[in-house]
This record gives structure tokens, sequence and C-alpha cells, in this order.
């Protein structure tokens, strides 16, 4: 395993609630960052539950005096290059609020543990339906490990190993897998099942279902898939007055799991305008860990000047948080995969930075974000934290079948349980 990957399955530890001030000069190398056990779903808590405390660098104490534990990157990104800008005293003093939660949720760990265990058991090759999850950085690193990422599955050779992504997949997905002999993993999050699941029930019972996603994601493919002549899909709430269903007491809506809550309500109260007897999913739709991460941005977005998103432009609910942070108050907010994407303009006349990152992005991307940062002066660090979790999901059947075969462990592996 790589050990930009083995930081986030390895050491876990429950945050203090009070550790010391992450130090200024802090290498890149050092603010290795320990996503917490990714979870549960979010009480309703207000902006004044939130925790605060100073940002450690998401290392344990016994991590940061080990000096085997270095976490390098192998995949090179260029060293971010920001000015030292002359602080003014006569200002308030500049600070980063961090986010928390953030990162890593329980569906992305999974998943990419699968693709790192499936290595580990079968040997590379092992081919990937689409990206296992919508990260540049995290695709790459497992490209190096060995894992082949396709489109499709003609791409792969007939009786390979497969994995299918986090996103879910179609009915017809599967048939084909089976049809050209694939030793097919399912890493679909268990929330997204659920949604299909769903779909499948209110199908069998003739429903017309309007499932609130963005055209073309996989996982709105997936989802849609297990009833094409049953769904619909509305982007948004302009969408509304498109939709033409058969018998408005028998129409329900579903989403897809990455969306804004915000908009996602306003689709729904726009299409219960039209169709009062609208039918809801029996619970959420849309996961914990988006809920989680939208509800800490929106704690600091008001109180930041910039307002900094780390993850990839494909990845849904990374996008949200920007659309979110904007919504909520900040003055400005900008989307980067990796530090050196920073822009030094953006920093002009900025006393305080907010920062967040979506489901998919391991927390090493974001600290080495705070090491940039505090490069060009910005040293204070406070983590506003508005919920844990502690949710876990087990590793796909089958593989846990084959781990259990070959005398492996079957769990996710190093996480606190």
């Amino acid at each position: 395993m790589s050990s930009a990957l083995r930081q986030n399955h390895v050491w876990f530890a429950t945050r203090p609630t009070a550790l010391p001030t992450r130090p200024a000069a802090l290498p890149a190398a050092r603010a290795a960052a320990l996503p917490l056990p990714a979870g549960r779903v979010p009480s309703a808590q207000s902006a004044a539950a939130a925790t605060v405390a100073p940002y450690h660098g998401g290392v344990t104490p016994e991590a940061a005096n080990d000096p085997v534990f270095v976490p390098t990157p192998r995949v090179p990104r260029a060293a971010p290059v920001l000015p030292v800008i002359a602080d003014d005293d006569s200002l308030p003093p500049r600070r980063v609020l961090l986010a928390a939660p953030r990162g890593y949720c329980a569906g992305v760990d999974r998943a990419v543990v699968a693709v790192q265990r499936a290595l580990k058991i079968y040997g590379a090759p092992v081919y990937v339906r689409k990206q296992i999850v919508h990260n540049r950085h995290v695709v790459a690193e497992l490209e190096q490990d060995g894992a082949v990422f396709v489109e499709e599955l003609d791409e792969v050779p007939v009786g390979a190993h497969v994995v299918f992504s986090a996103h879910g997949v179609a009915p017809s997905v599967v048939a084909e897998a089976e049809e050209r002999e694939l030793q097919a993993i399912d890493a679909t999050c268990p929330l997204v099942t659920k949604v299909h699941r769903e779909a499948k029930r209110y199908a069998k019972q003739d429903y017309d279902i309007l499932l609130i996603g963005h055209r073309g994601h996989e996982e709105v493919e997936g989802t849609s898939g297990e009833a094409p002549d049953h769904v619909q899909i509305v982007n948004d709430p302009s969408e509304v007055d498109k939709v033409v269903v058969r018998d408005p007491a028998k129409t329900v809506w579903l989403s897809q799991t990455t969306l804004s809550v915000d908009e996602t309500m306003r689709t729904v109260e726009r299409l219960r305008e039209r169709f009062p007897e609208l039918v809801s999913p029996p619970s959420d739709d849309i996961c914990y860990a988006t809920s989680n991460r939208q509800i800490a941005i929106k704690n600091i977005a008001a109180r930041s000047d910039l307002v900094l998103v780390v993850g990839s432009s494909n990845s849904s609910n990374t996008m949200r948080l920007v659309d979110v942070a904007l919504d909520h108050g900040a003055r400005t907010a900008h989307r980067i995969d990796f530090a050196h994407e920073i822009e030094p303009e953006w920093l002009a006349g900025v006393r305080t930075i907010g920062i967040t990152s979506g489901a998919s992005v391991p927390d090493v991307l974001v600290d080495e974000v705070l090491a940039a940062l505090a490069e060009a002066g910005w040293h204070d660090v406070e983590e506003v934290r508005t919920d844990e979790e502690d949710l876990t999901f087990s590793l796909p059947k089958e593989l846990r079948r084959d781990l259990a075969a070959a005398g492996e462990e079957t769990g996710l592996g190093g996480r606190a349980r």
C-alpha cells in the first residue's frame, strides 16, 4: 500500500478536544492527516453547538515522533509557491477555520480499501470500471499500485478481476460482467445500494420515479438503470415544469446521494406544488457524509473571506461544497485538487480562510494546503467540528469470501472500532 493512502487506513485516532497548536513550520511530509472513522447520520445541530479546537496536523503524538511514519506521496506534485505576505497588526489576526467533518466517508474508505486488498490478494492488474471514487490523487496512487481504470467492461480481459466503483452500476453492467466471466467485486457504497433498492421497489409497484440528480453522473446512471421505464431524471427546480407523470398519486421522488441538500429540497418543493400527493423516500437519500460536510461549511462560511474546497472537479459533493459556501456568506470560494493550485491573488486582503474537503479526499491533501498557507503567514488553525462520524461498512462480500479463504483479515484494517 502506498504511504499516501496508508495514512488513511492504518493510523486512526479520535482527536482530543484540546491539542497543541499546529507548528507554523510543519513540513508537508509531516502534515499527515488521519481522518476520523467515517460516519453516522448527522443529528440536527445548531452552529452554536460546534466545537472548536486548535488543529494538530492530523497525527497522533506517537506517529509525530515516529521517524518511519513520513507519508510521502509517490505521485509527484508541483510544490506550492505562495508569497510570504507581510502582516498588518492593525487588522484582525490571520486564521484558518478548518471544517469538520471533512474528507473520506465510510463508502469511499470501503471502496479504496477494496481495490487495495484486491491487489494484495489477486495481484496486479486489478481492473476498475470508472474511477473508484472521484479524486485524481486517489486514482493516480491506485494506478501506481497496479489498478487499471477502464470506462467499459469490453476493455477488461475475459475472466479478469474487476471492481465496480463506489457510485454503483446498472443491472445491465452486472449482466455484462457475467457474460464475460469477469470476477466482479461490487464496491458500490451501501447508501447508494439503498437508493437502488428503493427504485426497484417502487418500480415493482408501478410508480413513476422522479430521480433528482445530474444526468451523466455514474450514480444516476446506475440508479435509473434499475428501472429505466419508470425513472425520469430531474436535474434541478428549473426542470420541474417539464415533468409528465401517469398518475400523480403514484409518483415518488428519490435522489442522488451527493447533492446539495438545500437545492434538492427546493426541487422537491417545486415538485410538490405540481404533485401534492408526491411520495417521499422512506429515509433520506442524500447521504450522511454529504449532509455533514455541508452543515460544517455553512457554519464557517460567513466568517471566511476565502473558502478553499479540496477535491476534484468531477466530484459532485465537492462542487456542491463550493456552492454552499458561497450561498452562506463566503466572500469567495475556490475548488482545488492540490496546494499548488492556490493562486496568490486569492489571498489579497484575506484574514480568515475556511477550508473543507469532499468525501473522496484523503486528508494528506488538506494538510498540504495548511502547510502552504502556514508558509504564507496563516499559522493559526482552528478545527470547527459540527458532528462526529463513526460509521463503517464491511468490505464487499466477494472480497471477504476470498480473503477469508486465503486466511487474510476481512475487515478494513487499522480502523478504530
